[in-house]
């Protein structure tokens, strides 16, 4: 929403077709989560809200990074001190392994700057309303995960939703691509 806002704010326009797709998408979401959806505590549905928010944002400032790679290490430097101060008060109330504490190191350090590495090369290739349409394809690919990787089940409303999401980011995208080849199409 976040990131469907500012391209609006600046100028952005939806087709119908992108509106449907995104609707699409947007229950295709909905049906996926919809039988582990309960009220959430508020306290923790605002500090969501608020990531939400902030990821949408640490997006829309890719936008401009000449260098990916280095504006990533550079976020993940900045964010090193606030981590260590989280990890000193919450740390007293958990018991640590070294297994586990170099699996959290590697999965948010290397594998997490790899990911946002390749997101802020990926992003300077799409409007704002496409990035946010395709960010909806993560719990869909995460579920395809849990297929491959963990052996679960292939059930009627995961293949349903899956197809909901990821045919309304396809019908964002390849709208999105078609006005800008008749744009560039004008300029020739």
């Amino acid at each position: 929403a976040t990131m469907i806002g500012y391209g609006l704010w600046f100028g952005e326009r939806l087709s119908l077709w992108q509106i449907i797709g995104l609707l699409l998408a947007f229950c295709g979401l909905v049906a996926l989560m919809l039988p582990g959806l309960s009220a959430p505590p508020l306290q923790g549905a605002i500090l969501m809200g608020s990531a939400g928010v902030a990821w949408g944002v640490y997006s829309l400032r890719a936008k401009g990074a000449d260098d990916p790679t280095g504006t990533t290490a550079g976020n993940f430097i900045r964010a090193v001190p606030l981590a260590i101060a989280l990890c000193a008060v919450m740390c007293s109330q958990q018991t640590l392994n070294g297994i586990g504490a170099t699996y959290a190191i590697l999965s948010g350090a290397l594998t997490s700057g790899i990911g946002y590495a390749i997101w802020y090369v990926v992003i300077n290739k799409l409007n704002a309303s496409s990035a946010a349409s395709v960010q909806l394809s993560v719990p869909a690919l995460t579920a395809f995960g849990g297929i491959v990787f963990l052996d679960e089940p292939v059930t009627p409303r995961l293949l349903i939703a899956s197809t909901a999401i990821l045919g309304g980011i396809a019908m964002v995208m390849w709208k999105a691509k078609n006005r800008f080849q008749e744009n560039a199409d004008l300029r020739i």
